[in-house]
């Protein structure tokens, strides 16, 4: 039971979390984390945590808008990324997630300026998803959706790039299984490939996937994520 209502104030931060971002990517302003002024109080570890599932989307609209992130954001951020760092036997979904966060904290965070690279910043393996099925490739694929980022390269999106035809299969998979989180990321993934066949209506879609997605701000996050880059693209 203890476990249980553990459990549930997380998923409740990451919710809140993730409506901070949404409301940003919505109105192009400063990400507010909910409860970022406990960080050093009890209410500070969970923050973290809600961060760390959240992952490197709670800084993504200050990438996006080429916005500086607010010091308190950033703060919480960088102590995140210290405070979880993977295991050395972690799923390869992990390893990227936490490389991303070290992307986003090197782009936006002027003390990481000249802090050292090599084998310390090394992209994780990735040739896992260049022999999985157009289903496993779709699910890992949105599980990582923080690295569906405008300009920025990774072995996870040259695979995606090489596989755009099983990437839109997923996504349409995904919404006939009411599957909307899964939908949503491989929609956001879409709007940065090439070759996505005009027949899959993507724009149409995501709108569809938001709108059953219903209170999910998850969703709301990679549906209105996509609005961005695609604007983007539009204007570019």
């Amino acid at each position: 039971m203890e476990q249980s209502g553990a459990t549930t104030l997380l998923q409740g931060a990451v919710q809140d979390v993730a409506s901070d971002v949404v409301s940003a990517l919505r109105g192009g302003d400063h990400v507010r984390v909910s409860g970022a002024e406990a960080v050093d109080g009890p209410g500070g570890s969970l923050a973290l945590a809600a961060v760390r599932v959240l992952g490197a989307d709670l800084l993504l609209p200050h990438v996006l808008f080429r916005t500086p992130p607010a010091p308190e954001t950033l703060t919480v951020f960088r102590e995140t990324v210290e405070a979880f760092p993977p295991r050395a036997d972690a799923a390869p979904a992990v390893m990227w997630s936490h490389w991303a966060m070290r992307r986003t904290l090197r782009r936006l965070d002027p003390s990481q300026a000249g802090s050292p690279g090599g084998d310390a910043f090394a992209e994780p393996d990735a040739r896992w998803l260049d022999e999985a099925t157009w289903q496993v490739l779709t699910h890992q694929l949105a599980v990582l959706a923080p690295l569906a980022v405008p300009g920025e390269d990774c072995a996870v999106a040259r695979v995606a790039r090489r596989r755009t035809v099983d990437v839109a299969r997923g996504f349409v998979r995904a919404v006939r299984r009411r599957d909307w989180p899964q939908a949503a990321g491989a929609g956001r993934w879409l709007t940065l490939l090439d070759g996505v066949p005009d027949a899959l209506g993507l724009q149409t879609g995501l709108d569809f996937v938001e709108l059953m997605g219903g209170t999910d701000p998850r969703v709301a996050l990679q549906a209105q994520a996509a609005r961005v880059v695609r604007a983007a693209g539009a204007l570019v």
